[in-house]
């Protein structure tokens, strides 16, 4: 095949996974590619992702790279429970609302669910799940798992996480933390990996790599040996471990052992506060009649509300992007590390006819 099969000049706003592979990842890739290495994670790359990961969250950790988030979830926290183990969550977290059932399915763990109006846990909406300790007629909460950013874009301050840590521990309860979009909270954030993880009183981490730049990379992160126990047998089980692993843990190496995992959060984040920005100040001058903003914007993604029938106009024009909640106009536009500025000004532009057409 000498030419592409798709148009290289469409852009979306759907997810961070439209985008394609960053070039320093292609090449980590094609590095790793010659002569033999020891399969299924006995291989020198493997093992420098030991250290880069030692580097982020401190001596002791170990990771395990798997191939995409649910996986890394659902393993994770598979080995954070006995059978009898339930897990807190919010209602709009990854394991509950896009992983099709597979923490339950595939897990057999169940799933004890509060709404979060910004897609973010607190002590005292964990407490609304947190009981019910000795009874036998239900399933026992044992672990709390929060997602970083929320699916709502929103992030978790240092403060928050260690609150909602120090909480779940003074429970006897774990902190699993989905960490898909890590490398948005971090350039949100400001701080160092660590700081919101690992020194936060995170026990087990899923380390994103699909959405910022990777082929299809993800990791799961013992940041506290002794709340995990049998990742190394559950990865198989779970259809989680690679046989040519070099070749993911080269993705996770090229995103980590530099800074690539921070230019590129930084660049999608920035790219997000630009369409916000520039929908704002048309807001302030009344120019962009029905619209709203349902969620802050603290990392990639912009979630606003749309009078009826403009969401599915720009979608015929080209703009692809997802509804979030339907019923109330509600959108998720998601920007990524290859997100241009022409491509949020051509996006703005076409917001702002569509929503000028809709009052005409």
């Amino acid at each position: 095949m000498n030419s592409p099969l798709h148009d290289t000049t469409f852009r979306g706003f759907a997810s961070d996974n439209y985008s394609g592979v960053h070039p320093e990842v292609l090449a980590a890739i094609a590095t790793a590619n010659d002569g033999h290495q020891v399969a299924y994670g006995e291989d020198v790359y493997t093992e420098r992702l030991q250290q880069v990961f030692a580097h982020h969250f401190g001596e002791g950790v170990e990771a395990f790279p798997v191939f995409n988030g649910t996986g890394a979830n659902v393993t994770g926290l598979q080995s954070m429970l006995p059978r009898w183990g339930a897990v807190v969550s919010a209602k709009t977290a990854h394991i509950n609302s896009d992983e099709g059932g597979a923490p339950e399915r595939v897990g057999g763990i169940k799933l004890l669910t509060v709404a979060a109006p910004d897609g973010k846990l607190t002590p005292e909406l964990i407490d609304e799940e947190a009981w019910g300790w000795g009874d036998e007629h239900r399933a026992q909460p044992l672990v709390v798992s929060i997602t970083q950013t929320s699916e709502l874009g929103t992030a978790y301050t240092v403060d928050e996480v260690r609150a909602i840590a120090e909480h779940a521990h003074s429970l006897g309860m774990k902190l699993h933390m989905d960490g898909a979009r890590l490398s948005n909270a971090g350039a949100s954030l400001g701080v160092p990996l660590r700081a919101f993880t690992r020194d936060a009183g995170v026990d087990v981490l899923s380390v994103g790599g699909t959405k910022n730049g990777c082929l299809g990379a993800e990791a799961i992160v013992v940041l506290n040996p002794e709340a995990s126990e049998g990742l190394k047998y559950l990865r198989k089980l779970n259809m989680q471990l690679a046989s040519k692993m070099r070749f993911v843990s080269a993705q996770l190496i090229a995103l980590y052992e530099g800074d690539l995992w921070l230019r590129n959060a930084t660049h999608a984040n920035a790219m997000a506060s630009r369409l916000r920005d520039a929908l704002d100040a048309g807001i302030a001058a009344g120019e962009l009649p029905g619209l709203g903003f349902s969620q802050a914007t603290q990392s990639n993604g912009v979630f606003a509300t749309l009078p009826q029938g403009v969401a599915d106009r720009l979608r015929d024009r080209g703009f692809r992007f997802y509804d979030w909640d339907a019923a109330r106009g509600e959108v998720r536009w998601m920007c990524g590390f290859d997100t241009s500025e022409d491509d949020i000004d051509a996006f703005v532009a076409g917001i702002r006819e569509e929503l000028t057409r809709s009052v005409e």
